[in-house]
């Protein structure tokens, strides 16, 4: 991009003001730091950037316009210029008609897509009356046992007017099929229901941990999942492949990077190998990404993750539909990083980080709750979050134009700095066979657990600072309002699931379940079965109690 000559005239001016100018002020005062690094440590930061730190940028290959290939700019040619990315606020807890209210609340002040969190039970397959679920119900999300609750959640919410985003992995299936006998319901057509299902097993197995059945089997149900909703709900994403989980457990930003298009390879992979045409399942992926606090090293990281992915399907799976190579990605700030003391200091971070991803192109946003490092957010702090997210759009100019960092010496060589160590990390996963592999040797857990350690160290020993934990702090007790679910929560919920037993027709309950059982011990797909079965109030853990039977229950330690 630059020429030659001019190149060595900026390196000669660049070595006499290091010399003539920084090195005296240097030698007086010194600098705040021997050596700065990126916010996860992983990028060494230079005192200044000149053209010379991105001589060898070509444009039209590493950059490029919004929505062409490479993709580096924006996956869309008008990006937030045509339409602001979605505002979507995680919400859900306790009861069905909790949740119902909270999302209605949300949708009444301005919010543009819905988020659905569900409780532990729910995330691992079992009933509100389950023993496992004990003392849990409600209280991590909001409780799910059948087709009656999710009707309940979506009381009054057209599905043809909004989109939904469920956080949810291993019965992904099942909730995914509520979703559409709910829409069918309301009369809205298949092709028409618009949203996202998480369903992202591999990195439950590296970094959340809700997982149910073994590898082999769970890569079946994602596949069959991929299959039936190119058929039928071609709007709706099949994947959210979330590098949040694995950031939020300590992993750098590249690592990040590397392990979430490494498992998105993987899913790839499978469906290829099941007989699926890339093109027509890959433009529904999506990916979700942290956004932290190092604003240009989440620029940069958001960025390459673009490039990279563009690469990958070009390179790897000879991609031919440019909506196969477009990564497309939600981002939540981080909840990691929010602090118990001087609570009102986490909407200062939360901005920051939302500032972040929306220079970085993001699709749709979560911001976090002042109080989430306390219990669930109160409605006051969901307000404050999604006014954040709206100012942003409105007041700040971030959004007015695409990709404003382009261009930066800095931002440029950053981004090339992060995607050359993403795919440094990508070669050492192939060299260990994959994904699957290098989780099954606990490879990827030991990588992403050896910075977390580091990372704590260096707060306990003052190296990093957390304004308010260990500088600034004040001798303060947290005065905010707690969002609570109570034992009554727990009762009403398991007495809506024991009528809704009452009610039902049991014998189209154990005729669905065994069609759903001898799907899921033969080759079909098990997806229409699942719709069958919850249309039947077949409840969650019914339903993934036949899956355990026939595929088995994963045990940590066990082979991959």
């Amino acid at each position: 991009m630059f020429d030659a000559d001019d190149l060595d005239e900026i390196r000669s001016a660049r070595e006499e003001w290091d010399e003539e100018t920084v090195g005296p002020t240097v030698e007086r005062f010194g600098e705040r730091k021997e050596e700065f690094r990126t916010d996860t440590g992983g990028q060494t930061v230079d005192r200044l950037y000149t053209p010379e730190d991105v001589a060898d940028l070509d444009y039209d290959e590493d950059l490029g316009f919004p929505g062409e290939e490479p993709y580096t700019r924006g996956p869309y040619s008008t990006m937030h210029r045509g339409r602001l990315w979605t505002m979507r606020q995680y919400a859900g807890f306790g009861t069905p008609e909790e949740t119902n209210e909270r999302f209605h609340y949300l949708i009444d002040n301005g919010s543009s897509g819905l988020s659905m969190a569900f409780d532990l039970p729910t995330q691992m397959g079992y009933d509100s009356d389950a023993d496992m679920a004990a003392g849990e119900v409600g209280k991590s999300g909001v409780a799910i046992d059948s087709l009656a609750d999710m009707e309940t959640v979506f009381d009054g919410i057209p599905l043809d007017e909004v989109s939904t985003s469920m956080t949810i992995n291993a019965p992904a299936s099942v909730l995914l099929a509520m979703y559409i006998a709910v829409g069918d319901k309301q009369g809205v057509d298949r092709e028409e229901l618009r949203g996202t299902i998480q369903n992202d097993l591999l990195k439950e197995y590296v970094a959340r941990n809700t997982y149910i059945y073994p590898p082999e089997p769970s890569m079946r149900i994602i596949t069959d999942i991929f299959e039936f909703c190119a058929d039928q709900t071609p709007k709706f994403n099949t994947i959210s492949i979330s590098g949040y989980h694995v950031r939020e457990a300590g992993a750098t930003a590249a690592q990040e990077l590397a392990f979430t298009l490494g498992n998105g390879i993987e899913y790839v992979e499978a469906a290829t190998d099941a007989g699926l045409d890339v093109d027509e399942f890959a433009p529904q992926l999506s990916f979700f990404f942290n956004a932290h606090n190092n604003i240009l090293e989440e620029v940069a990281k958001f960025r390459a993750a673009r490039r990279m992915w563009a690469t990958i399907m070009d390179e790897r799976f000879d991609a031919e539909n440019p909506k196969s190579k477009q990564l497309k990605f939600h981002t939540q700030t981080a909840g990691s990083t929010l602090t118990a003391q001087q609570v009102d200091n986490n909407i200062v971070r939360v901005a920051y980080q939302a500032l972040a991803a929306v220079l970085g192109g993001t699709q749709s946003l979560h911001t976090n709750g002042k109080d989430e490092a306390l219990a669930l957010p109160t409605e006051e702090s969901v307000r404050t979050a999604l006014r954040t997210q709206q100012i942003l759009a409105h007041e700040s100019g971030a959004a007015d134009t695409i990709d404003p960092l382009a261009g930066s010496y800095y931002v440029e060589s950053l981004t090339d700095d992060v995607e050359d160590e993403a795919f440094d990390i990508l070669d050492t996963v192939d060299e260990k066979g994959g994904m699957l592999r290098a989780i099954e040797d606990q490879w990827v857990q030991r990588q992403i657990q050896d910075v977390a350690y580091e990372r704590q160290r260096e707060v306990e020993e003052g190296e990093r600072v957390i304004v308010g934990v260990n500088e600034f702090e004040v001798d303060e007790e947290p005065e905010v309002d707690i969002q609570e679910v109570t034992e009554e929560d727990e009762r009403r919920q398991i007495d809506r699931l024991d009528s809704v037993k009452d009610d039902r027709d049991d014998e189209a309950v154990e005729a669905a379940l065994a069609a759903l059982r001898e799907a899921a011990e033969g080759e079909e797909n098990v997806m229409p079965y699942i719709v069958d079965a919850v249309k039947a109030y077949a409840t969650v853990g019914e339903i993934c109690g036949v899956l355990r039977e026939t595929f088995g229950e994963y045990q940590p330690g066990a082979a991959v």
